[in-house]
């Protein structure tokens, strides 16, 4: 099943992130659209998933995941000892989401915004939807 990752493009911790994630994903499982395209706001709109969530967002199927819960999901499905993080996801959402919440007020802070944006190699290019 091909998985979409929805982030802010805009972000660069957002962007490190899903460049992280690229360089773990070796069975190319996800896809990664940005939530500021137009392609992002139809997920949105097609997922019913709140205009006001801006974390990152775990499209599965018919089902959305955002936030720690997403995370964690995408945690799981990486090469290496990062799928072990799944193990967080018996503590209760609100307390991880809290967790998640303080990350990501302070990413931009934190991070700073995107000003170039890397070109990437064709073969990633065809993961990225527009």
């Amino acid at each position: 099943m091909n998985q979409i990752i929805l982030f802010d493009g805009v972000c660069q911790f957002c962007d490190k992130s899903v460049q992280f994630i690229l360089k773990r994903d070796l069975n190319g499982k996800f896809s990664f659209c940005s939530l500021q395209s137009d392609t992002g706001f139809q997920l949105r709109k097609d997922y019913h998933i709140p205009e006001e969530l801006d974390s990152i967002i775990l499209i599965q199927g018919e089902k959305y995941h955002s936030k720690s819960t997403a995370a964690l999901k995408i945690a799981r499905e990486l090469k290496g000892g990062w799928k072990w993080l799944y193990i967080f996801i018996v503590i209760p959402r609100p307390i991880r989401d809290a967790v998640y919440d303080r990350v990501a007020r302070n990413r931009l802070k934190w991070f700073g915004e995107k000003t170039a944006c890397e070109l990437p190699t064709p073969e990633v290019r065809k993961r990225f939807l527009s």
